[in-house]
């Protein structure tokens, strides 16, 4: 195997592991989090937080991801390496259509709709606010989560794959007596 591809399948396993992981911390502690603290805190909270997010350490991760998937799966292909590209190719797609696109097109224009609103003084206000956003800021997440956790899942399998594709035909077939080899 060329350096590169070895290199781009550890980018590939680390940005897609990253994304997954990111997605998944919101799922099961941040937005929990914040549905459990006073409404006009959570919404000060996931403003801050959507403001934040947009940084170097990010970015990779989330624009990376797709990118990595698709020239590890291209690198493969070179290296006839079929049954591995189509794996990292299928992680690509899952995560750019279903991680990657819908927080574009529905969670960061929620998040752009939120940054807009002035923080409601009143309790009940500020609930509705949050309730609105969240419940169904957090059914999208969780798509992507799954979305980005299935992209992880094809990169494994597209490593896994490898050791199998480089023994194409089992020992008997090459001329080894199968009990010798076990």
């Amino acid at each position: 195997m060329r350096p590169l591809t070895t290199i781009m399948i550890f980018v590939s396993l680390l940005l897609s592991a990253a994304i997954f992981g990111f997605f998944y911390a919101w799922v099961c502690s941040t937005m929990w989090g914040l549905d459990a603290a006073d409404p006009r805190v959570s919404i000060q909270a996931m403003q801050a937080m959507n403001a934040s997010v947009r940084n170097v350490v990010f970015a990779p991760a989330f624009f990376g991801t797709p990118f990595a998937l698709a020239s590890t799966a291209l690198l493969l292909l070179v290296e006839r390496r079929r049954r591995s590209a189509i794996a990292f190719a299928l992680g690509s797609a899952v995560y750019f259509c279903f991680g990657f696109a819908i927080t574009a097109t529905v969670n960061v224009p929620m998040n752009e709709a939120l940054a807009a609103v002035s923080v409601p003084t009143d309790v009940t206000t500020a609930g509705t606010v949050w309730r609105e956003y969240s419940e169904r800021w957090q059914f999208w997440n969780q798509v992507r989560t799954i979305a980005s956790g299935a992209a992880f899942l094809f990169t494994v399998t597209g490593v896994l794959l490898l050791g199998r594709s480089q023994n194409r035909h089992p020992p008997a077939a090459r001329g080894y007596d199968l009990n010798t080899v076990l």
